[in-house]
């Protein structure tokens, strides 16, 4: 999460040593690891009175779905195209080809979704969409 390396844990710990010293660093490590222990206890109580909250059609309900990462891997990259059976590649790209092209999508001027724009031409803006 944070990508701590060996190097730059002992290097916080020196600067916590010169700045607290070392009567006062077991102190306040202390009280840090109370302070993350509490937070836990706190996170972990809103998520289940936001369980509860929700009733029971949402009891198998994933938190970790509402990470933005998490999310876009779940349903947009590990799941298959249903129209034809292809499944998306970790770039965004199709395996079997694009599948706006495969689904016959066409962008607001009437052009295929595969067609290439001219180098003058504006890209289609979809004023409905926005």
């Amino acid at each position: 999460m944070f990508d701590l390396s060996i190097t730059k844990l002992l290097v916080l710990a020196v600067i916590a040593l010169v700045v607290f010293g070392p009567n006062e660093l077991p102190r306040v490590a202390a009280q840090a690891g109370k302070a993350l222990r509490d937070l836990r206890r706190i996170a972990e109580g809103a998520k289940s009175d936001l369980r509860e909250g929700l009733g029971p059609e949402f009891q198998d309900f994933d938190f970790e779905d509402l990470n933005p990462r998490r999310f876009v891997q779940k349903h947009l990259l590990d799941e298959p195209d249903p129209v034809n059976g292809t499944v998306p590649a970790a770039n965004g790209s199709v395996a079997n080809g694009s599948a706006a092209a495969a689904n016959g999508a066409t962008i607001p001027n009437g052009k295929a979704a595969t067609d290439t724009l001219p180098k003058d031409e504006p890209p289609p803006f979809d004023f409905d969409a926005t």
